[in-house]
């Protein structure tokens, strides 16, 4: 695996891990704190799903699915242009990934506690190993929309 996408990794679960930790030791479960009123709180709990709750109480499926992703991004992770933008993309993808796998096999569910109301909307608990998955995601999708999913594409140079 590239250094730089195993760099991104190793950062992302760091953050990741770290701020579960933290979580864990200054919020009681299910404990919230409103950080900007109707806006962000943190919010303390426990998932034993994915997002929105699916497929919850299911961790051995979860797991297994997660362990087939990542042996799925590994492959495709060489079929990419390596530039800077695919390299972070992949590493936090990796790294989000790894993160709530850890909690998963570890703990049996997944620390989350990121809380935001957008426009009305309260959307789901998270954490930051969900953010470099959606980020990496959304990276991984714009390289495929600009053609880097294929070697042969190689008009962006090398990094």
């Amino acid at each position: 695996m590239n250094r730089k996408i195993l760099l991104v990794a190793g950062a992302t679960l760091f953050l990741d891990q770290l701020s579960k930790v933290l979580i864990e030791t200054f919020i009681s479960l299910n404990e919230q704190i409103n950080v900007i009123p109707n806006f962000f709180s943190l919010h303390y709990m426990n998932n034993y799903g994915v997002a929105w709750s699916m497929f919850d109480n299911k961790i051995p499926f979860i797991i297994g699915i997660s362990i087939l992703a990542l042996a799925l991004i590994y492959h495709f992770m060489y079929q990419f242009v390596p530039n800077k933008r695919n390299n972070l993309a992949f590493g936090l993808l990796v790294g989000g990934m790894v993160g709530n796998l850890m909690d998963r096999w570890l703990f049996g569910y997944v620390r989350d506690f990121l809380d935001f109301n957008l426009l009305g909307y309260d959307y789901p608990i998270f954490n930051i190993a969900d953010i470099g998955v959606v980020v990496g995601t959304l990276l991984l999708i714009i390289a495929v929309c600009k053609g880097e999913d294929h070697r042969e594409n190689m008009d962006c140079g090398r990094e």
